[in-house]
């Protein structure tokens, strides 16, 4: 005769919903993020006001203490450029409901130095499955460029270009430096940072340019040429497709008077 067991074993859903139940839901592994070098998460509302986010995320933006950032937004953090430019990817990811993944951007850190950060964001959905906000991860090359392997691959090479980003380099002269062939260096670039050798480059360029624009008085041409781009047309053309302007509508919008 079958023995019948004690109880029937939970689907994998329930079993789920019971345990964040228990836990009151899910929050409590925001605290992986406390000990994952050169990572920041980070939660934010339908109006991009910071809900809650990991020490690393409010130590870098400069606060005391988790409560210091509950309810601010990247206007009270960051140049208004920049902060445009971050609402605008929550928005697009509340709004389709899509997620942004491997988004790569380069930004001077607090002590001036170019480091890369490459962002994740996903929308946050409540029990009726409507969007309520957006939830991410940021991650700073600086601080993982030892953590990972193919890293340690470029590693020469990235910071040649953070030194040398003004001059005309070639994909080939990069990749003789780094002692691999220019397809290897590619797939190394992508492997990290999910774009070729040359896209980063000319990333690196167009944003180290716009602080260039917002705090100078030299003329575009004189920007695009320091910034080794061929000409002006160049650049105002590469510009419009980073940042959504074209240089000369950047520096009204966001320079100083």
């Amino acid at each position: 005769m079958k023995s019948t067991p004690a109880s029937q074993p939970l689907d994998a859903a329930e079993l789920q919903r019971q345990f964040f139940e228990r836990m009151g839901g899910p929050q409590q592994f925001q605290h992986l993020f406390e000990h994952l070098p050169g990572v920041y998460f980070f939660v934010k509302d339908r109006q991009s006001r910071m809900i809650c986010a990991s020490q690393p995320f409010w130590q870098h933006l400069g606060a005391n203490s988790e409560e210091d950032i509950i309810g601010r937004t990247d206007d009270d953090f960051f140049p208004q450029h920049a902060a445009d430019h971050f609402k605008t990817d929550d928005q697009q990811v509340m709004t389709t409901g899509q997620p942004l993944i491997g988004r790569v951007e380069l930004w001077y850190n607090e002590q001036r130095v170019l480091d890369w950060f490459v962002t994740n964001k996903h929308p946050v959905r409540d029990t009726q499955g409507e969007i309520i906000g957006v939830m991410g991860i940021v991650r700073s090359y600086e601080g993982q460029r030892r953590t990972m392997q193919p890293m340690s691959l470029i590693n020469s090479t990235v910071d040649f270009i953070r030194e040398h980003h003004q001059e005309k380099l070639t994909v080939e002269e990069l990749a003789e430096r780094a002692g691999l062939s220019p397809r290897q260096l590619h797939r190394k670039f992508r492997e990290v940072f999910g774009l070729s050798v040359q896209e980063f480059l000319v990333k690196t360029r167009i944003q180290a340019a716009s602080d260039t624009l917002l705090n100078s008085d030299l003329s575009i041409a004189e920007i695009a040429n320091d910034f080794g781009f061929c000409d002006q047309s160049a650049f105002t053309q590469l510009f419009r497709k980073h940042m959504g302007l074209t240089p000369r509508r950047f520096r009204i919008r966001y320079g100083t008077p």
